[in-house]
C-alpha cells in the first residue's frame, strides 16, 4: 500500500496532515497540486488537502479530505495491518 497526499505549500491544513503523519512515522509522498494539476485532476482533486491510501494495484482504497486525525489514525491502521 502507498500513502499520497496532495497538497500546496501555502496550506495551513496541508502542514498539520504532514506533521502528523510524520509524528506517527508514516512514510508518505507529497504532490504539490500547483506544480501538477495533472495528478489532481487524475484523483479529481478540486481542494487540499487530499490524503489518499492506494493499494498494491495503485487503486484507491481510501481518500480523507481535509486535516481529521480520527479519520487519519484509522488509515494508519488500515496501512499497518494490510497483508
Amino acid at each position: 500500500m502507498k500513502l499520497i497526499k496532495l497538497e500546496q505549500p501555502s496550506c495551513n491544513p496541508c502542514q498539520l496532515v504532514s506533521n502528523y503523519l510524520n509524528k506517527k512515522g508514516i512514510e508518505f509522498e507529497t504532490i504539490d497540486v500547483t506544480e501538477r494539476p495533472e495528478v489532481a485532476a487524475e484523483y479529481g482533486v478540486m481542494g487540499v488537502p487530499v490524503t489518499i491510501l492506494l493499494d498494491e494495484r495503485g487503486n484507491e482504497a481510501k481518500r480523507i479530505i481535509g486535516f481529521k486525525p480520527d479519520e487519519l489514525d484509522e488509515l494508519i491502521f488500515k496501512m499497518e495491518n494490510y497483508k
